[in-house]
């Protein structure tokens, strides 16, 4: 079994935000998949799918994007999946809008939501889609203020591409091909820039 946990907030109000791509991207799996994530267990709203020969649990956990692990421990512990069959999908402030960036493990990263699930799964081995929204215009702008914010129109296009990608990406990784979804999805960079598992770096 497999769960995939896409982060966000729930309320209205931060429905389409960047902080809640996780939400829009796990929603993305869902419908390509058929169900609709709307059964309220394990503190999150769950639907179940096959994709490949693997059931999956998927999540939007409703505890806020901080205590994030809670839910997705309840849920681990429960059906008893290994964090390696924990698939995580949240926003990255660090990379820029139309980026993803897979991980099979890593540390939080300053990722709030990252940091709650390591705590509640008392491991780092879980796989992650990071999907970037960053690039602020305003530098004076608060981290916060920026990432509850929506995307700009002229993004749009973009993020459904890279939701679009997220989801594929996904359903390469339930069914053992990470490698694969690196491959194909993993937004490429220069080496300048540091390589490890620890870039990550939202709210």
């Amino acid at each position: 079994m497999f769960i995939i946990a896409g982060l966000g907030n729930p309320g209205r109000e931060y429905e389409q935000t960047r902080h809640n791509i996780g939400f829009i991207a796990a929603n993305a799996i869902a419908e390509a998949h058929g169900v609709k994530i709307d059964r309220l267990k394990f503190k999150a709203l769950t639907a179940t799918c096959v994709i490949g020969t693997e059931k999956v649990l998927l999540m939007k956990p409703q505890t806020f994007m901080n205590n994030s692990g809670e839910a997705i421990g309840e849920a681990a512990r429960f059906y008893k999946v290994p964090p390696e069959n924990i698939l995580i999908i949240a926003d990255d402030i660090s990379l820029p809008p139309g980026t993803l960036r897979i991980r099979r493990k890593g540390t939080a990263g300053g990722h709030n939501g990252l940091k709650s699930i390591i705590n509640h799964l008392d491991s780092t081995e879980f796989p992650r889609i990071k999907i970037g929204v960053g690039d602020r215009e305003n530098p004076d702008e608060e981290l916060m203020d920026y990432v509850l914010g929506k995307f700009p129109r002229e993004d749009i296009d973009l993020m459904n591409e890279t939701i679009r990608k997220a989801a594929a990406a996904a359903d390469l990784i339930v069914q053992g091909q990470t490698s694969e979804a690196m491959n194909l999805y993993n937004t490429k960079k220069k080496k300048t820039v540091e390589e490890n598992d620890d870039e990550d770096t939202p709210v």
